[in-house]
């Protein structure tokens, strides 16, 4: 088991890809540097995440700490030869590639169709969506990335992201849930606003109402 601090670079784009890593603990961003020197966050990776799977000879993106993070270190040809001598690792890594392609495309869809405040709500629905898998009872999310990765991550600046945060609380959808989490108080009305139709409806509910309800069992 590796450990990584926050802000420490765990490969480069272009290195060669040598090592594949499972993320166990922890959030890292990935990211590519543009021509001009801007930074372009392609992704957020947790726990259970693959990183650096590459078809080619080197990794096609940076990778870098967002907290401290502990990771699993692989060689790719140990690991290319364990794949496929499994017929059952194959349809899982398989399955992973699939889930980084979908990504992708959402990722394709948030820059070039949304406005600001959609492309925030969708980020933080996102956000809602990896929660709840972890845990349906909570609508507080975490975000331990800064609001300049943020804006990176959406292709805004970093006044944008604060100003629409700002109105998203001002209209009671979002509201502060300590340093660095939201709480999701209007889920449906959320969701309307990143362009999500109907798949939330009726989910909209506050951290405050699920503490009241279990005060009252």
């Amino acid at each position: 088991m590796e450990q990584l601090d926050a802000g420490r670079t765990l490969f480069f784009e272009g290195d060669q890809a040598k090592h594949l890593f499972e993320l166990v603990e922890g959030v890292l961003r990935i990211f590519k540097i543009m021509a001009d020197g801007r930074r372009v966050i392609t992704g957020f990776l947790y726990p259970g995440d693959l990183v650096g799977v590459s078809l080619r000879n080197h990794y096609l993106y940076s990778a870098e700490a967002v907290t401290p993070t502990r990771l699993r270190r692989f060689s790719r040809k140990a690991f290319e030869e364990t794949v496929n001598g499994s017929p059952e690792l194959r349809p899982q890594l398989l399955a992973r590639l699939c889930d980084e392609m979908a990504a992708a495309q959402d990722q394709m869809v948030l820059l070039s169709c949304k406005n600001a405040e959609e492309r925030l709500c969708s980020f933080l629905l996102q956000q809602l969506q990896r929660k709840r898998e972890q845990d349906c009872s909570s609508n507080v999310v975490d975000l331990p990335m800064t609001r300049l990765d943020i804006a990176d991550y959406l292709g805004l600046t970093i006044e944008t992201v604060s100003r629409t945060m700002t109105k998203l609380t001002n209209k009671g959808i979002v509201g502060p849930a300590g340093r660095h989490s939201v709480c999701i108080i209007k889920v449906s009305t959320l969701a309307h606003l990143a362009g999500e139709g109907d798949e939330y409806h009726g989910s909209s509910s506050s951290v405050i109402s699920l503490d009241n309800a279990r005060r009252r069992h």
